[in-house]
């Protein structure tokens, strides 16, 4: 982490189609303005966290509330005097109760008793929510509550209402009705690809949560076990998710840390898609952002996996140059190259 804040102020973001150095990967690199925030935390300071957050708050920022929040509960698991010390300065500071609850949950998921502690901090969850006014991060984390403990679809549904009531479109929001739906209908991965394609239709061009048929098609393949017909989606379905998750990918910077986790969700979707030429493409987008997800998936060591993984898409493109898997050459447009394609 540290190398990461010293090099956030002087970062270049050359667009090269070469990778950058193994020294130069950070993991899970905070932005230009979560990076000074977490320093100001580490030395026991809370007011620049304050500011940040309730910037986004006023800005209806959801999306990057969303990730800040959960980066600063991320790091109060370890050095939590500077959330103590703004919980008990400012105890109704909507801001610092969303950093605690989410704190709260995360903690309390790790658990062997995880089940039952969940559903002890639930109503207080959700009454953390209510209060929020029109605010639907904390929403995500009431969502992200219920399916720890078990809720019943009924009670999942009243708090999908009250999210989507506040932002029908936030990505948070909706990767976690995606993952209750995974874990409480077994079976009904088609449905997840479904709920994700129309999330994602009805979305705004640029919101992030076209991005989730991506994560429905990672849920079919970590569930199936990969091939072509993973889980019982057809191959078509998870190809055209990679597709949409492409395109969207195309519409960030590269190298930029935003679009990190996108990229590095869509870099492994596509290996196990066997698409090695587009990986690689999206391995240069990154540039040096690693995020734990969803290297964390297969390794202790996400960093070391990725990495891994970099050297062995860098030998299959070598060794199949100008494809995407074995004999199946591609279009830049992510189809079937036709005659007539350049």
């Amino acid at each position: 982490m540290l190398r990461a804040f010293l090099r956030t102020a002087a970062r270049a973001r050359p667009r090269t189609s070469r990778l950058v150095p193994d020294d130069d990967v950070l993991l899970d690199a905070p932005d230009d303005h979560l990076a000074p925030v977490l320093v100001a935390a580490a030395r026991g300071e809370y007011t620049p966290a304050a500011g940040l957050l309730a910037r986004t708050r006023e800005n209806a920022e959801w999306e990057h509330r969303d990730r800040y929040a959960t980066r600063l509960a991320a790091f109060a698991r370890s050095r939590s005097e500077w959330l103590d010390d703004w919980r008990a300065t400012a105890p109704g500071d909507p801001d610092a109760l969303l950093v605690d609850a989410r704190l709260t949950v995360d903690r309390h998921w790790d658990s062997p008793a995880r089940t039952e502690l969940l559903r002890q901090v639930a109503p207080a969850v959700t009454a953390a929510a209510e209060a929020a006014g029109g605010d639907p991060v904390p929403w995500r984390t009431a969502l992200d509550t219920a399916r720890g403990a078990h809720a019943g679809h009924a009670e999942f549904e009243r708090l999908w209402a009250e999210a989507v009531r506040r932002s029908p479109h936030h990505y948070g929001c909706h990767v976690a009705a995606l993952e209750y739906l995974a874990a409480f209908s077994p079976g009904t991965h088609h449905e997840c690809l479904d709920f994700a394609e129309t999330a994602a239709q009805d979305a705004p061009e640029d919101a992030l949560v076209r991005a989730l048929p991506l994560r429905a098609a990672f849920a079919c393949l970590t569930a199936g076990g990969g091939g072509s017909d993973a889980a019982g989606v057809p191959r078509a379905r998870l190809d055209a998710a990679a597709d949409h998750a492409i395109a969207l990918s195309a519409a960030h910077p590269a190298a930029d840390p935003w679009p990190a986790e996108l990229r590095n969700l869509l870099t492994y979707v596509l290996l196990r898609l066997e698409r090695h030429q587009d990986a690689a493409e999206q391995l240069r987008l990154t540039g040096p952002y690693v995020t734990s997800f969803p290297w964390d998936r297969d390794a202790d060591d996400p960093l070391g996996r990725f990495l891994q993984v970099r050297d062995d898409v860098r030998a299959a493109v070598a060794r199949t140059p100008g494809t995407t898997g074995p004999g199946r050459p591609r279009s830049g447009h992510g189809g079937r190259v036709r005659p007539g394609d350049h």
